[in-house]
C-alpha cells in the first residue's frame, strides 16, 4: 500500500483529498504545516485534526514558522518597500508547502504528497511533467503552481483536478466531514484583513518609505502620496487626490519616491519583461529563439497570446498580441501551451 502525505489547511478541499485517496487505497497521513501564530491558525489545526479523527487517519503538525517568515513574509515586505506588488503564494507553495510536505513524506516513508489544489499533473509532449489546468476553470489554481520543480511534480497527486467545488462539498458531507460548507479565504493568509500597508509598517517597525510626490506621466507634481507601500499598479481608489476624472497608479518609482498617476490607457502595455524563470512543460527557450504561448499576468487575468524571446540567463521578454492592462512588477506571469503550464516568472 503506497503512502501519501496530505497537506491539510482545515478546509473542505484538503479534507476531501484525504477522503478520495483513502478510498483509492492509499495509506493516508494528514499533515498541517504551522506557518503562522494567530488564533485562526489554531482553529485550522483543530479542524484538520477533527477531520483526520473522523476518517481514521494519522495526523501531525509540522512547525514551519521560521521558514515561512524567512522565505515568504520577509521577501513580501521588502518587495512592497521597493515599490513592487509581490505574489507570496507562488513562492510559499514551492518553498514552504512542498518542501515541508516532502520532508513529512520522508519521515513517514510515504511515496507521495497531495494537496487540495484544483489542478492536474500530466506528461507534456516534451516528456516533462507539467501542471494542467483544472477541468473546473472557475476554480483552476494552475497559475499558483508554476514554480514547482520536476521532482516535486513527480511526487505530487492532485485528487480534486477533475471536480467542481459543489462536487467536493457533496463528497465531504457524505463522508461526515464537519467543514463541508466552510467558507473560503480570499486574502493572503498572513494579512487576513487585507490591510497590507498596516501589516508592512508594523512588520518593519515603521521603517518604510515616507510620503512623496504624486506626479503625472510628464513629471508634473500633482500632490502628495502617503508612502509607496500603500499603492499598486492599476489602483484607483484611496488615492486621496481629486483631478476631475478617473486617474490610476501607472507606475511606482522607489528611487525618486514618486507615484505616477495617469489615465486608464496609460496602464496598457504590449511588452513585459520577466525574470526568476521556472520551466515546466517547456524545457527551455534558447537565446534568439521565439516561442508562441499564451500568458496570464495575474491570477484572474485571461490568457493572452504572446511571443516569448530569451533575453538573458534568467530573463525573457513577452510581447502580447493585444496590450495587457496593469502588469505590476513583482506579480507572477505564467505562460500556457493550451492548458499546460509551460513556464513562469516574475514581472520586472
Amino acid at each position: 500500500m503506497a503512502g501519501v502525505v496530505v497537506g491539510m489547511s482545515g478546509g473542505v478541499d484538503s479534507a476531501v483529498a484525504c477522503v478520495l485517496l483513502k478510498a483509492a487505497g492509499y495509506k493516508v497521513y494528514g499533515v498541517t504545516l504551522k506557518i503562522w501564530h494567530d488564533i485562526n491558525r489554531c482553529c485550522e489545526v483543530s479542524e484538520a485534526a477533527k477531520t483526520c479523527e473522523i476518517l481514521g487517519i494519522p495526523y501531525s503538525v509540522v512547525n514551519m514558522e521560521t521558514e515561512f517568515m524567512r522565505d515568504v513574509v520577509d521577501p513580501f515586505t521588502e518587495a512592497y518597500r521597493s515599490g513592487k506588488t509581490p505574489n507570496p503564494c507562488t513562492g510559499c507553495n514551492r518553498d514552504i508547502k512542498w518542501k515541508g510536505l516532502m520532508k513529512a513524506a520522508a519521515f513517514h516513508n510515504a511515496e507521495f504528497i497531495a494537496t487540495g489544489h484544483y489542478a492536474r499533473i500530466v506528461t507534456a509532449p516534451s516528456g516533462r511533467l507539467a501542471v494542467k489546468a483544472s477541468e473546473n476553470t472557475a476554480k483552476d489554481q494552475s497559475y499558483m503552481l508554476y514554480r514547482l520543480s520536476q521532482e516535486m511534480l513527480s511526487k505530487t497527486i492532485f485528487p480534486l483536478g477533475g471536480l467542481s467545488k459543489e462536487e467536493v462539498r457533496k463528497i465531504a458531507k457524505a463522508a461526515g466531514i464537519e467543514v463541508y460548507n466552510k467558507e473560503e479565504s480570499q486574502e493572503i493568509c498572513f494579512v487576513p484583513d487585507g490591510d497590507y500597508a498596516a501589516f508592512i509598517e508594523d512588520r518593519l517597525e515603521g521603517n518604510v518609505p515616507p510620503e512623496g510626490n504624486y506626479v503625472d506621466t510628464e513629471g508634473n507634481i500633482l500632490g502628495r502620496h502617503k508612502g509607496i507601500i500603500n499603492y499598486t499598479i492599476g489602483q484607483r481608489r484611496g488615492l486621496g487626490i481629486a483631478l476631475g476624472e478617473r486617474q490610476y497608479v501607472t507606475r511606482i518609482d522607489p528611487v525618486k519616491n514618486e507615484v505616477i498617476i495617469g489615465e486608464d490607457k496609460d496602464l496598457f502595455l504590449k511588452e513585459v519583461r520577466i525574470s526568476g524563470l521556472n520551466f515546466m512543460a517547456t524545457e527551455d527557450i534558447r537565446p534568439g529563439e521565439q516561442l508562441r504561448l499564451s500568458g496570464k499576468i495575474r491570477y484572474h487575468h485571461p490568457q493572452v497570446p504572446c511571443t516569448l524571446t530569451r533575453t538573458g540567463e534568467d530573463s525573457l521578454t513577452a510581447v502580447f498580441d493585444e496590450p495587457v492592462r496593469a502588469p505590476a512588477p513583482g506579480q507572477s506571469a505564467v505562460f500556457y501551451d493550451n492548458d499546460l503550464v509551460a513556464l513562469g516568472g516574475v514581472i520586472v
